[in-house]
């Protein structure tokens, strides 16, 4: 078995580029949390980190959605960001073709998956690294699921390409890692930026802890719109995670920082 490691957090581009403007008794915590699930990913020998995140039409946009997609390349560069507004300088970050690949066809044995050979890091990506992987040590292979435009992948199907990238974690030889990212509740780009629901993120969270596919599948995205706002649909991302872990999860931080323009959490869970 070679995954050594599922994690969860939070992205936004205020979670840096607004950091002054935070509370430090939230903003602090939150960092220490971010950081220490850093330290525990190094702590396991992983080799390599995939990150699965929802990118934000930097990518991918209108005339070609993929629902899932593998990054497939050397190295990768971002933010794609103006680095003076997101406080995180442009950088290029280490990628390997190679595993990609083999990762790539293992998950393809059971979901339809696109690959790229060229991605460009936004913030979904490089906030999460910003704090996971501040010296560029780890190799980084990017995954998206598309949470921008519908119609979106259902919820059982990103469980289900968790448990893909499970599967080809345990068929290489590299000690693999997992961070699903995205926003819980949030209404980005609107005049409800800033909203955030609490009471519907602790329930996720305590749905995700449970690590059931039923529970966390159970959401429809109607229902997932007028509660959590379209940022809600990130909530992919962290199905997949636990998917791929496959036990019960542990919150380390959440609390709801409007500056940051979402519920921010860090948690991870057990490999079984």
């Amino acid at each position: 078995m070679t995954l050594v490691f599922s994690g969860i957090c939070s992205h936004g581009p205020g979670i840096t580029g607004r950091a002054d403007l935070a509370d430090p008794a939230l903003r602090d915590p939150f960092y220490a949390a971010y950081r220490a699930m850093g330290d525990a990913i190094r702590a396991t020998g992983a080799e390599a980190l995939i990150v699965i995140a929802a990118e934000h039409f930097a990518n991918f946009f209108m005339n070609n959605m993929p629902a899932y997609a593998i990054g497939m390349a050397d190295h990768y560069d971002g933010p794609i960001e103006d680095p003076e507004w997101l406080r995180i300088p442009r950088q290029r970050v280490r990628g390997d073709a190679d595993l990609s690949r083999r990762l790539i066809a293992e998950v393809q044995q059971t979901v339809d998956v696109a690959y790229a050979e060229e991605w460009k890091f936004d913030h979904g990506i490089m906030v999460p690294l910003h704090f996971l992987d501040p010296n560029n040590e780890l190799t980084i292979i990017p995954a998206n699921i598309n949470c921008q435009g519908p119609p979106l992948t259902p919820l059982h199907r990103s469980f289900a390409f968790g448990r893909a990238l499970r599967r080809a974690a345990d068929a290489v030889p590299q000690r693999i890692a997992i961070v699903g990212t995205g926003g819980i509740s949030h209404w980005p780009c609107t005049p409800d930026s800033g909203r955030i629901n609490e009471a519907w993120d602790r329930d996720f969270l305590d749905r995700w802890a449970s690590g059931d596919e039923a529970r966390l599948t159970a959401y429809s995205d109607a229902e997932t719109y007028a509660d959590a706002g379209q940022g809600g649909y990130e909530i992919r991302t962290f199905i997949a995670a636990a998917a791929a872990a496959g036990g019960k999860g542990k919150v380390d931080f959440y609390q709801p920082i409007p500056i940051f323009s979402t519920g921010c959490v860090v948690g991870w869970s057990e490999i079984a």
